[in-house]
């Protein structure tokens, strides 16, 4: 039997960010949350990624609570540890070091065990005149989708 698992992701980042690398970690929750995520009742607006202690975190993530939790059920905003390697990490710092790069969730989704996993991007921000190019590429294509 296979399951609905749905893939949430972070519409505005590609808007917003120029992604220079991309990683898939996995991310820690709690039972309700990942009950949650499977209803679809994620939401990355304004989330981000932190090296505290040589350690990945993920701030702002909002994760309804779910609605059979009872008194176990989680809080929506709490701080989630990302698992990556060692030597991946270090890439990350070295990286973050440039002036305007950032860690951003990309994508939230399940993997082929079920098994929930964060595709999250080294990014740097955009302009305003990347942003107009992006808007002129995206109704470009949706033009020529129109005409075919």
């Amino acid at each position: 039997m296979k399951t609905f698992s749905p893939e949430i992701r972070n519409k505005k980042a590609s808007f917003e960010y120029a992604f220079l690398q991309t990683y898939t970690a996995g991310i820690m929750l709690t039972g309700t949350e990942v009950k949650s995520i499977r209803d679809g009742k994620a939401n990355f607006t304004d989330s981000f990624c932190v090296i505290m202690n040589g350690e990945l975190f993920l701030k702002n993530m909002h994760i309804s609570e779910y609605k059979e939790g009872s008194y176990n059920n989680h809080e929506p905003k709490r701080i989630r540890k990302l698992l990556l390697n060692k030597e991946e990490l270090r890439k990350m710092q070295s990286k973050l070091k440039e002036k305007g790069t950032t860690i951003i969730p990309v994508k939230l989704f399940f993997n082929e065990r079920s098994i929930a996993k964060l595709e999250i991007a080294i990014a740097k921000g955009k302009k305003l005149y990347d942003k107009r190019e992006s808007i002129k590429d995206k109704d470009l294509k949706r033009q020529m989708a129109r005409n075919e």
